[in-house]
């Protein structure tokens, strides 16, 4: 019995823990992609509609951010037992307890196939086309997507010959990318610790009863 009060208290202080951490990594996230739309901090290209599909889509703000932060906030209030949760029984809190788990997993999952994406096809800026097929134009695209001979992301002798403008686009892209890649797998894997954390809250308390 006192074993079980005890886990039982140590599952409430994860869940806690937990929504303190997806709550910090959203704001991350949300972060790196208000970053992406602003490539150099420069404002015009956003206005001009020169930002990328990826960028543009959001994911970090609506998925990994969002959903992910509204996850986390009911995630603290199971842990904490307050707000709808303080008189609660125990199939309604891991009901909820899964459900954000649920809502956190999607939203993390979706920014995660985002930045994977975005990363194998390289960033949106403006390349000479001549480099291409010798027809001498400039254009705003994405160079690296067709470019099957060389990965951009191992040559980076590509990232300041490619790219005309913005510039340092290439770094730009692979930096937050990457850290929205990094943050939505930190999200999946504490997603995975709540999962089991709720079901060895739930068997605790099944044993205390």
């Amino acid at each position: 019995m006192l074993s079980s009060l005890c886990t039982l208290a140590c599952s409430r202080t994860c869940s806690r823990i937990l929504g303190l951490s997806l709550g910090t990594a959203a704001l991350f996230a949300a972060g790196a992609n208000m970053a992406l739309l602003f490539p150099n901090w420069d404002v015009t290209y956003l206005l001009r509609g020169l930002v990328g599909r990826h960028a543009m889509l959001g994911t970090g703000l609506w998925g990994g951010g969002l959903m992910v932060l509204t996850a986390a906030f009911l995630i603290s209030l199971t842990g904490w037992r307050s707000g709808c949760f303080r008189k609660s029984g125990l199939c309604p809190s891991v009901l909820a307890g899964l459900l954000s788990s649920g809502l956190a997993l999607l939203g993390a999952l979706i920014c995660f196939v985002t930045s994977g994406v975005a990363l194998k096809d390289g960033p949106f800026c403006m390349f000479d086309v001549s480099s291409f097929n010798q027809t001498q134009a400039w254009k705003y695209g994405y160079p690296f997507k067709d470019l099957h001979s060389r990965n951009y992301l191992y040559d980076r002798s590509l990232w300041n010959s490619v790219c005309l403008e913005p510039s340092k686009a290439v770094v730009w892209h692979v930096a937050f990318f990457s850290a929205l890649l990094c943050v939505s797998l930190l999200q999946l894997l504490l997603v995975a610790v709540h999962v089991i954390n709720s079901f060895l809250g739930l068997f605790c308390s099944l044993c205390e009863k």
